[in-house]
């Protein structure tokens, strides 16, 4: 992609989506895909709902576009090394909540266009992790992996599930150790057929 002119009518229009796009993240974290509007957004934005539509055409494609916007862990290199990558980023969402995911994570469990449009973001997190993994069901792997430390985090600081939440992070991870590391490790062929 061009770097639009400084003050082109293309640069203006970028800056104006960015802008729409950090306050529709605000928004989004601090109340939910529920409870935020369009108007919200624009409010946040400092711009008018229609321009909102205008760009980005319905909410759950500027949430989408949230989604595609925010960071994911960068998971690479052999099946230990992306082990520790994912246990680290794990430990680090454990240790403190992660208050901006968090609201995404409530609305991905109660609204199916959240869960629709956060399906992506995830996918991308689980292609990174199958790419560390030598193994033909690679693809498989990384989805449990996925699924497991989403649960955890999700049982820790949303449901609060009294073992997990009150667990130091360090425990949690040297017990979840062994069982990514399995899943990420090259699979045992002369064990029992599975």
């Amino acid at each position: 992609m061009t770097t639009p002119r400084p003050g082109s009518r293309a640069e203006q229009r970028h800056r104006t989506e960015a802008r729409i796009l950090d306050a529709a993240t605000r928004v989004f974290f601090s109340t939910g895909y529920d409870r935020t509007t369009i108007r919200a957004v624009a409010s946040a934005a400092g711009v008018d709902p229609g321009l909102v539509m205008h760009y980005f055409g319905s909410k759950q494609e500027l949430y989408r576009r949230v989604i595609d916007a925010a960071p994911i862990p960068e998971i690479s290199g052999t099946p230990a090394e992306a082990t520790e990558q994912i246990l680290a980023t794990l430990a680090d969402r454990l240790a403190s909540p992660p208050i901006a995911s968090l609201a995404l994570f409530r609305s991905m469990l109660t609204n199916p266009e959240a869960a629709s449009a956060a399906s992506a973001g995830i996918a991308r997190y689980e292609a990174q992790i199958a790419e560390a993994i030598p193994a033909g069901d690679a693809d498989v792997r990384a989805a449990i992996i996925s699924a497991i430390t989403l649960g955890i985090i999700v049982s820790r600081h949303l449901i609060k599930s009294d073992a997990l939440a009150t667990a130091d992070p360090a425990q949690v991870i040297r017990l979840l150790r062994p069982c990514v590391l399995s899943l990420a490790a090259r699979p045992d062929h002369g064990g029992p057929p599975s």
